[in-house]
């Protein structure tokens, strides 16, 4: 077979670094655009914050002004303050081009001028500033000002140290016997059992209430000893919580009646004092930090129409530093010029792909709040059923572009803030031939469920029978996946005595 060399023409569809990069920034949640854009400041000199009260958009124009303005044929007057406006040159766009070829990268052509700045040891002082205790260093705490033996101090520590976050000791007795035993040496006196008891009935006199507890049962039957002796209902909770956990968590109250002689009234104080109880005391001193979501955009009423605004303290106002614009020399084709072009060229792709997110985000926010007024006017049951597609349809942008869009977006409205997508839910046929939403079902699930007879909770089946006829046509299994889904337990657990 003979080799030769074919010319073949041909399209494709590639992504510039320009596009690449504005996707990039269009999926960046708000608080990783913060830091995005934090880093572009510190490495490119080209680039800086806006002091003035303008928008992107003046920004850009002013921008464009400075490409097209006219500078001084002398170079020193390069470097004076108050022609720092006319300082570029009409063969900027010329040299710089306005796209980079498709087959080549961003670092191909442009390098940053400072590495990525990270966190440093000086970030330490707030860190160390602001941790929170956790639940073993509050028991050790209480175990310094507990005077104790050494050794049944080493057993208190063996068990707080065993403790779970939510405030249960999930090591045996046993086990830490066994492992004190193997610490010990021959002259020690042998650790017996009732003393790993002993201290065990300490620790669990410490703050909070129920902490050291092997079960449920222990933790509730620990809170309810350390109430007043004269609280009502005090021993007979203890004999509940002790003798019948698990009738009480199958709510067979007409077994648990007729165990504990219980009368109905009776009995229904008793499961009240029982219901104020902890049964996760670890809870109580929590070692998470709060998380704050900084909304995208602002949604109010005004004039009886709903309108939607971008966030302003999302981010800053660049511009281009005219200074710096200004030390760019014409027909210089030396190092430091090609690194001013190169920053200078970098930064104007950097506010245009900040441009283009912004504008993207306030027009598919735009497109949901006028499809979902119905939600912001009368709550979740207003909710109509919208997907990705009816979006992508109505702004003229591809599906993916909306899903980049609505991800780790979020939208301050009167009702709360809430995640873009929470707005897309799938629909659910009506009597009459329409469609519903399924947040929709949701809150009228919920409604109904709130509303309900404690005694004689509904069923999924009666909750069908309900929405149907309200003219939603819903299946069981499917009111049971939406219940599931919403942490509403089955009919059976959601008994109570009436």
């Amino acid at each position: 077979m003979k080799q030769a060399l074919h010319l073949k023409l041909g399209q494709q569809l590639t992504m510039t670094p320009q596009l690449q990069q504005a996707i990039r920034l269009l999926q960046l949640s708000t608080l990783d655009l913060q830091q995005e854009i934090q880093e572009a400041l510190e490495s490119n000199p080209m680039l800086d914050v806006s002091e003035e009260d303008h928008d992107q958009a003046d920004g850009a124009q002013e921008l464009d002004n400075l490409h097209n303005s006219k500078t001084a044929e002398n170079e020193e007057s390069r470097f004076e303050h108050d022609e720092n406006e006319a300082v570029a040159e009409d063969k900027w766009n010329d040299e710089i081009p306005a796209e980079l070829s498709t087959d080549s990268s961003w670092e191909d052509t442009f390098q940053s001028a400072l590495p990525s700045v990270g966190r440093d040891d000086s970030e330490g002082f707030e860190a160390n500033d602001s941790a929170e205790e956790t639940l073993q260093d509050h028991l050790h705490w209480q175990l310094n000002l507990t005077p104790m033996s050494d050794l049944d101090r080493l057993i208190a520590t063996n068990i707080i140290d065993g403790i779970d976050p939510d405030g249960y000791l999930t090591i045996s007795l046993e086990e830490i016997h066994e492992h004190l035993r193997h610490q010990q040496t021959e002259d020690d006196d042998p650790v017996e059992m009732d003393e790993l008891e002993a201290v065990l009935h300490r620790v669990q006199q410490f703050d909070p209430p129920g902490v050291a507890a092997r079960d449920l049962s222990e933790c509730l039957a620990i809170q309810l000893r350390q109430m007043p002796a004269d609280t009502p209902w005090r021993n007979e909770a203890v004999k509940v919580v002790q003798l019948y956990i698990k009738l009480l968590g199958s709510h067979d109250y007409r077994q648990l009646m007729r165990k504990t002689r219980l009368k109905e009234p009776q009995l229904q104080q008793v499961v009240q004092l029982i219901q104020q109880l902890n049964p996760k005391p670890g809870a109580m001193i929590s070692s998470t930090t709060a998380e704050y979501v900084i909304p995208d955009v602002l949604v109010t009423k005004h004039r009886g129409v709903w309108t939607v605004n971008l966030n302003p303290d999302v981010s800053p106002r660049l511009r281009i530093n005219a200074d710096y614009a200004s030390l760019v020399k014409r027909a210089d084709n030396s190092s430091d010029n090609a690194y001013l072009k190169n920053h200078l060229q970098e930064a104007r792709w950097f506010i245009k792909s900040l441009q283009s997110r912004n504008e993207t985000l306030l027009k598919v926010s735009n497109e949901i709040v006028k499809r979902q007024a119905g939600f912001l006017d009368h709550g979740e049951e207003g909710m109509k059923p919208m997907v990705l597609h009816d979006i992508a349809e109505a702004v003229e942008m591809h599906e993916s572009t909306i899903s980049r869009v609505t991800t780790q977006k979020y939208m301050h409205t009167p009702r709360g803030i809430f995640e873009l997508k929470y707005f897309f839910s799938s629909h659910v046929s009506t009597a009459t031939g329409g469609a519903a939403s399924s947040t929709a079902i949701r809150a009228l699930i919920k409604k109904l469920v709130a509303a309900e007879n404690t005694s004689k909770p509904l069923s999924d089946n009666k909750i069908a029978q309900f929405l149907d006829e309200q003219g939603f046509k819903v299946a069981r299994r499917t009111i049971a996946k939406y219940r599931e889904a919403l942490g509403i337990p089955p009919s059976n657990e959601r008994k109570r005595l009436v």
